[in-house]
């Protein structure tokens, strides 16, 4: 694998980074609740490093080749981003202080980041169909290490762009309440529309 494959992967996926989505409706309303934007971007991370994992070992293929298998992880993440847009929306997050509370919570935040990114199917696809793209079989290393390593840059993008965002809607909507609980409610009907045209997508297929 070369310096200019893994730049041309860089460039590739940093796009789809920036690109919002689930993620950084996810981190925008960690970034609101105060201080749980890292446990809750550590999450994603992990969900996009299972999504990698998953890739790495075949597994991503072959639940390409089995119907039933893709149509069940797409109405089950489709089904978890529903509801917790439902709870955004309903249940908006609020600014807070940081306070003790929080910490309690933190474990949540990223086990709800790791179903975020976990189990949206359009992860595993993307990831299906970009990380081959820009390996190397004629090179020293395996096609599973490269396609890991990919992976990790993928991540480190990730991590840059979603604390950037998470931080900055705090910093910027902290003195806001009313800010705040409009950005989180367009935030959770955005995973609701989001959650709804994955599994249309899948259904009418």
């Amino acid at each position: 694998m070369t310096m200019s494959l893994v730049i041309a992967f860089w460039a590739v996926s940093f796009l789809f980074v920036i690109t919002p989505g689930v993620d950084w409706a996810y981190a925008i309303s960690a970034g609101i609740r105060g201080r749980v934007v890292v446990p809750a971007v550590a999450g994603m991370l992990s969900g996009h490093f299972l999504a990698t994992a998953i890739v790495a070992a075949g597994v991503g293929g072959l639940l390409v080749k089995l119907p039933f298998a893709l149509l069940t992880l797409t109405l089950v993440g489709a089904g978890y981003l529903f509801w917790l847009g439902l709870n955004m929306l309903l249940k908006p997050s609020m600014p807070t202080q940081g306070t003790a509370a929080d910490d309690d919570h933190w474990r949540a935040w990223a086990i709800k980041g790791l179903c975020v990114s976990g189990l949206n199917p359009k992860v595993l696809l993307l990831f299906l169909a970009l990380l081959p793209q820009f390996t190397d079989p004629s090179a020293d290393w395996p096609v599973a290490a490269q396609i890991l390593s990919l992976g990790m840059i993928h991540a480190f993008s990730c991590a840059v762009v979603y604390l950037a965002v998470g931080f900055a809607a705090r910093v910027v909507l902290a003195s806001r309440p009313d800010a705040a609980i409009f950005i989180s409610r367009v935030s959770g009907a955005a995973m609701i529309v989001i959650a709804v045209v994955l599994a249309t997508e899948r259904l009418s297929a």
